[in-house]
């Protein structure tokens, strides 16, 4: 799935963590998430699945943006 077809919640919209540009939430067309964050180590996921540390006003951002 490429990053064109995925709604942003949240961020500036350049993609590009290293101008500040992270973490970010965004809605897939099916209705569920993708969240791109920093890599976090708090347990080891599961084979095919990954966790990614994403701070409080990041996901608020994310539900401002829906409506909830």
């Amino acid at each position: 799935m490429a990053r064109e077809e995925l709604m942003r919640l949240t961020g500036t919209g350049s993609g590009n963590c290293n101008n500040d540009d992270c973490p970010n939430v965004y809605r897939t067309t099916s209705g569920s998430f993708v969240v791109q964050g920093d890599v976090s180590e708090a347990f080891t996921a599961p084979d095919g699945e990954g966790l990614v540390e994403v701070p409080e006003e990041t996901l608020r951002e994310a539900f401002r943006a829906l409506g909830w």
